[in-house]
């Protein structure tokens, strides 16, 4: 991007500006533009490039735009390349990718290394208990919230450890989780009559409990003793010859053994022992009764053939937190293998994510020099740091979370960031933009990013001492190659200030308005313009002359004060008085080589400087549009001499007038409004004389923005009036 082409039509009030920007001995330009001109439109245009988006003239969309801007091979410019720098937006912060500033990637790949083995074997874990369950359940989410008050699945993975060793059977491990744990089931189960219905069931389903031969609440009871069986036979307990003795409370209380020695007479036993119990008729009676709650409920059909069919787990409803937990706890015992990989992986990453972050906390990150950056530079009342660090560094947390301590004194208040922009003067305001602003920056550093960054009046509002933090990180910019720099500003003290620091005076541009086409020519003026431009033409060039009087009547007050003849005389020049149609361009001359020991003289010293100046005037009116800084000071010094003129002669009172010591323009019209009132036309010009000329002929080598932002339109339109009066 050594070179930018710019072609626009109708974008944005633009009607039409072309310009070729070379970057390619130095990367920045300086732009000046008067408020309303187009220096917006122009950031707007750019603007539209970075977010992708198609630019318009929004007064008259129906123009055809033309929006041409492209690289020395002709190849448009991207939304990635260009960043655009708004005076002021307060919705524009830091992002996840402001984020990758923190991000260390060497710790980062070794910590994401680690979390990949365990996020492999989480993954077998969780599919392998969904399979077990036939659920579509999340049970990363099921686990977590049924075994922590914090819903942390790793916490409660470990909290259950030690019960899942130690755990030696699975009585609930082929029950299909979804049929109990639907959200309908969990609030029929949580009514009233359920409830009452369930407690029924349950208390002469425990009597036939303690009164059954084999079965045992807790230990050996209805459910589990089937489980039992399966599980010896499984592991072929019976196979290799060996037996189960069972024992058998008689009637008269003492106890007998009953051997088992094959997986059918074991069934055989519990079978017989079930049905005991099942065929209870008060146990059915009180299912009955529960059955007839489930039949209403017509959305609970699945879940009413399901108990028809496992009637035993009604007596596990009393309590269905710890029904749940023994059913996870169940799946999970019988992928044990696959629940003890994934818990040594996490034991061991853990150990080492700690050494990791003990190693990043250390570390000082581009991220931290933004702040850095920002905490030195500028004033501002408070200071801010990262609360998340180490977690952004290593890539599992998105967003950095700023911490803003406000300092009035010796007191320190910590503050959320809308409160803290609530007491932050407009200046304060925009250094937190700054700020967002140094992140983008160093993120397309890091990213190797080419950019255009187009600046629209980013030191508005500031006071010196931030100005100048924000020049110096301009320059910072400046030196980075990734980064080509279009500054644009309305406030022509910054302008200048640009110029004196790092813009090269070439690539200093003016912004002109010449009918319905802005041109940025070549700035003139930056500089003091009286010492290095006007003064080496003053005996050449009649529109330097002119526009040096007001330098030298400046000049002689300070240095030998406003009582001199050479300051009465130049004062005579800039307005009309009796003498001034007298004063010569040898008179002229003579004070300007009095003041600088100069003995030459100009070859029309004979012409009163009168004379000149309209003359000058007349051919300012036909001049070619351009920055023109002398010529609206010559403009300027006709309008207002010519307009004197008019009012002295109309007032026709030469004792008034050759009694005004100080502002006489201002005492003559104020005489004018008086004796003419009625004369509404001539009075509107005359103010917009008073109004529009003295900044232009008051001016020093120090302050002249307001020349530079008005219009000579305006100058030539009011003088043409001014001669028009009568």
């Amino acid at each position: 991007m050594d070179r930018v082409s710019i072609e626009l039509e109708n974008c944005y009030g633009i009607k039409s500006l072309q310009k070729k920007l070379d970057f390619s001995k130095h990367a920045v330009y300086a732009l000046y533009a008067p408020n309303g001109l187009m220096k917006t439109s122009l950031a707007q245009t750019f603007l539209d490039i970075s977010n992708g988006q198609a630019s318009q003239d929004r007064i008259f969309p129906d123009r055809v735009t033309v929006r041409n801007i492209a690289d020395e091979n002709g190849v448009a410019l991207t939304s990635e390349s260009v960043f655009v720098v708004c005076p002021y937006d307060a919705q524009f912060a830091h992002t996840e990718k402001t984020s990758t500033l923190l991000v260390d990637l060497k710790l980062k790949k070794e910590y994401d290394q680690l979390h990949v083995g365990i996020d492999n074997a989480k993954e077998a874990l969780l599919k392998a208990l969904k399979e077990q369950s036939h659920s579509k359940k999340d049970f990363e989410a099921e686990i977590a919230s049924a075994f922590t008050s914090d819903d942390d699945f790793f916490k409660a993975l470990i909290r259950i450890k030690k019960e899942l060793l130690d755990q030696k059977e699975t009585p609930f491990a082929d029950i299909l989780y979804d049929r109990i744990f639907d959200d309908k089931v969990l609030s029929f189960i949580g009514t009233k009559d359920v409830k009452t219905a369930l407690e029924g069931y349950i208390q002469r389903y425990n009597e036939l409990l303690a009164a059954s031969t084999f079965f045992k609440k807790g230990t050996f009871d209805y459910y589990n003793a089937a489980q039992i069986a399966k599980s010896l036979a499984d592991n072929g307990f019976f196979d290799a010859k060996h037996t189960v003795h069972l024992n058998a409370a008689t009637a008269n209380g003492a106890k007998e053994q009953l051997e088992i020695s094959t997986q059918k007479e074991l069934e055989d036993v519990i079978t017989k022992e079930k049905e005991a119990i099942i065929k209870d008729k008060a146990l059915r009676k009180k299912f009955d009764d529960v059955e007839k709650l489930i039949t209403k409920n017509v959305t609970l059909r699945d879940f009413k053939d399901y108990m028809v069919e496992h009637e035993a787990l009604l007596s596990q409803l009393a309590n269905v937190k710890k029904f749940k937990e023994d059913i996870l706890k169940s799946y999970l015992k019988v992928k044990i293998d696959l629940y003890q990989d994934l818990m040594n992986k996490y034991e061991a990453a853990e150990k080492r994510t700690r050494d990791i972050e003990q190693e990043a906390a250390k570390q000082s990150t581009q991220w931290e020099e933004v702040i850095q950056i920002f905490n030195e530079r500028f004033v501002v009342p408070f200071t801010l740091s990262a609360t998340n660090k180490i977690p952004v560094m290593l890539g599992h947390a998105p967003m950095i979370e700023l911490e803003f301590i406000y300092h009035d004194g010796t007191d320190d208040m910590e503050m959320a960031k809308d409160d803290l922009l609530k007491v932050l003067s407009t200046g304060e305001r925009k250094a937190l933009y700054v700020l967002n602003i140094i992140f983008e920056v160093q993120v397309r550093k890091k990213a190797n990013q080419e950019t255009l960054v187009v600046i629209d009046d980013i030191a508005d509002s500031f006071d010196y001492q931030n100005k100048y933090a924000i020049i110096q990180y301009l320059m910072d910019i400046d030196q980075d190659k990734l980064f080509k720099q279009v500054i644009m500003t309305h406030n022509f003290d910054f302008f200048r200030t640009l110029e004196s620091r790092f813009v090269p005076y070439s690539h200093c541009l003016m912004a002109v308005k010449n009918g319905s086409k802005v041109t940025l020519e070549q700035a003139t003026g930056i500089r003091n313009v009286f010492l290095l431009d006007w003064k080496a033409e003053f005996k050449t060039n009649l529109k330097k002359k002119i526009a040096c009087i007001s330098f030298l009547r400046n000049l002689i007050e300070i240095t030998e004060g406003s009582s001199t003849v050479s300051f009465v005389k130049l004062t005579s020049l800039l307005h009309w008085r009796n003498d001034s149609a007298a004063i010569t361009v040898a008179d002229l001359d003579t004070i300007y080589n009095d003041m600088f020991g100069e003995t030459s003289m100009s070859a029309n010293g004979t012409t009163p400087m009168v004379d000149i100046i309209r003359a000058e005037a007349q051919s300012c009116i036909t001049a070619a549009v351009g920055i023109n800084l002398e010529n609206k000071i010559v403009l300027a010094i006709a309008i207002r001499m010519a307009a004197e003129q008019f009012m002295v002669k109309k007032i026709n009172d030469p004792v008034f007038w050759a009694g005004i010591k100080v502002k006489q323009t201002q005492v003559l019209l104020g005489k004018f409004k008086k004796l003419f009132a009625k004369d509404i036309d001539s009075i509107g010009i005359l103010d917009r004389v008073a109004l529009m000329t003295p900044e232009n002929i008051h001016l020093n080598s120090f302050m002249y923005e307001p020349i530079v932002d008005m219009s000579d339109e305006h100058l030539r339109k009011l003088y043409a009036a001014v001669l028009a009066l009568k």
